[in-house]
C-alpha cells in the first residue's frame, strides 16, 4: 500500500514522503491516526501544494526574523529596576521584563520562552542575552540595567 506521510513516523519515514507499507499497518494504524493519507494522484498534488505554501511561509518568517535580529542587535535595551546602593537589584531582570521592554521600545513581539538568559541579571550595568527568533536565527541583545529613582 502506498501512502503519503503527514507526520514523521519512526521507522517508516519523514513527513511528505511517499512510502510503501503493508496493508494492515496502513489501514489499521497510519490512516486512522492521521499519520498518512492514501497516495492517490489527487492527494499527491494537494500535498505538494501544501508543502509549497508551507515553504514560502517559512521563507517569509526567516526573512522577518533576520530583520528583527538586525534591529535587536543594533540597539541597547534599557531596563530600570529598583536597586541598592551597591548596584544590586531587589530581585532580578526576568525574561518577561525583557519582552515587555522590547515591545515598548522597539514595537517587537518576542516570545518569553525565546529569551535565553545564561545567568540571572541581578546587578546594574551592561548584560547580554540571546533571543531565539527562528529555526537557526538567534539575536544577541545588549541590555543595560539602570537604577530606578
Amino acid at each position: 500500500m502506498k501512502l503519503i506521510l503527514t507526520e514523521d513516523v519512526a521507522g517508516t519515514g519523514k513527513k511528505g514522503q511517499v512510502v510503501e507499507v503493508k496493508d494492515g499497518y496502513g489501514r489499521n494504524l497510519l490512516i486512522p491516526k492521521g499519520l498518512a493519507i492514501p497516495a492517490t494522484e489527487g492527494n499527491i498534488k494537494r500535498f505538494e501544494h501544501i508543502v509549497k505554501t508551507m515553504e514560502s511561509k517559512r521563507k517569509r518568517n526567516i526573512q522577518s526574523a533576520e530583520e528583527i535580529k538586525k534591529r535587536l542587535e543594533e540597539a541597547t535595551l534599557i531596563i530600570r529596576k529598583k536597586a541598592g546602593v551597591d548596584g544590586k537589584l531587589f530581585g532580578s531582570v526576568t525574561a518577561r521584563d525583557i519582552v515587555e521592554e522590547a515591545k515598548k521600545t522597539f514595537g517587537i513581539e518576542i516570545d518569553r520562552k525565546a529569551v535565553h538568559i545564561t545567568e540571572p541579571l541581578k546587578t546594574t550595568g551592561a548584560h547580554t542575552v540571546t533571543v531565539h527568533l527562528e529555526q537557526d536565527i538567534r539575536a544577541t541583545m545588549k541590555i543595560d540595567v539602570e537604577k530606578k529613582e
